[in-house]
C-alpha cells in the first residue's frame, strides 16, 4: 500500500485521517506543521503527500512550492473551503488534486489511488518515442524530453499530456479531461484542468502565452497541436 505523509494542524482531523488510512493498510507519518512535513519527506520517503492548505507559519501553498522545486511527488491538498481562490493558488503551486474537508476516508483513499494511477507505467513492449517538434514523448517509459533535455512533470501534468497527445488536433472538454485524467465525476472542479494546463505550458512551451502544443478552443476545451 502507498506510504503517505499527512500534514494537518487540526488534531481531530489529523487523527481521523491517519486512523482511517492506517485501517486501509497505508503506512502514514502524520505531522502538524509544514516544516515537520518537509522533514518527514526525506526521512519517510512517501509515495504521496496529503497536505492541509491552511497551516500556521508555513502554509500548504509554500510547502507545495518547496516540494515542487526538486520533486514530482504526488500532492493532494486538503482544504475546508471548496470555492476559495486559495484552491487555485494551491493548484498553481503544483498540487495534483484537492479534497474539501470534512471528507470521508473512502473519498480520500479514492483520490490517492486516482493520483497514483497516473504515474503507473503500462506493461508490455516499450514503443518508439513520439516526436512532436522539439518535444519527445515516451509513453511506456513515462518520460518527456524538450530539446533533448528531460522535463520533470507532476503526475497530473504527465497524464494530461499523454492523453491530449494521443489524439493530436482533437478538442477535449474540461469535463472529459476531468474524467480521463483525474477520474472525477461530472460535477468536479474544472479549475483542476485549467491550473494543470498552465503549469504544463510553462514546462513544455517556448512561450506559455503563445502555446504551440497545448491549444485552447474557447468555450470548448483543449487540444494537442494545431486546431
Amino acid at each position: 500500500m502507498p506510504r503517505v505523509v499527512l500534514v494537518e494542524d487540526d488534531p481531530s482531523v489529523r487523527d481521523g485521517v491517519e486512523m482511517g488510512l492506517r485501517r486501509r493498510g497505508h503506512e502514514v507519518l502524520a505531522t502538524a506543521t509544514g516544516e515537520d512535513g518537509l522533514a518527514a519527506l526525506d526521512a519517510f520517503r512517501p509515495d504521496l503527500l496529503l497536505l492541509d492548505l491552511m497551516l500556521p507559519l508555513m502554509d500548504g501553498v509554500e510547502v507545495c512550492r518547496r516540494v515542487r522545486a526538486d520533486s514530482q511527488l504526488p500532492i493532494i491538498m486538503l482544504t475546508a473551503r471548496g470555492d476559495d481562490m486559495d484552491i487555485v493558488v494551491g493548484l498553481e503551486a503544483g498540487a495534483d488534486d484537492y479534497v474539501v474537508k470534512p471528507a470521508r476516508t473512502e473519498v480520500i483513499e479514492a483520490r490517492i489511488r486516482a493520483v497514483l494511477r497516473r504515474i503507473e507505467a503500462p506493461a508490455g513492449v516499450r514503443p518508439a518515442v513520439e516526436h512532436h517538434g522539439d518535444l519527445d514523448i515516451d509513453r511506456a517509459g513515462h518520460t518527456v524530453l524538450k530539446s533533448a533535455k528531460p522535463v520533470a512533470l507532476a503526475p497530473s501534468e504527465l497524464k494530461l499530456l499523454l492523453f491530449l497527445s494521443a489524439a493530436p488536433g482533437k478538442v477535449f472538454s474540461r469535463q472529459r479531461l476531468l474524467e480521463e485524467v483525474w477520474d472525477h465525476s461530472y460535477h468536479s472542479d474544472v479549475r483542476l484542468v485549467d491550473a494543470c494546463v498552465r503549469r504544463l505550458r510553462i514546462k513544455i512551451e517556448d512561450r506559455s502565452e503563445d502555446p504551440r502544443y497545448i491549444q485552447t478552443l474557447r468555450g470548448f476545451g483543449y487540444s494537442f497541436g494545431p486546431l
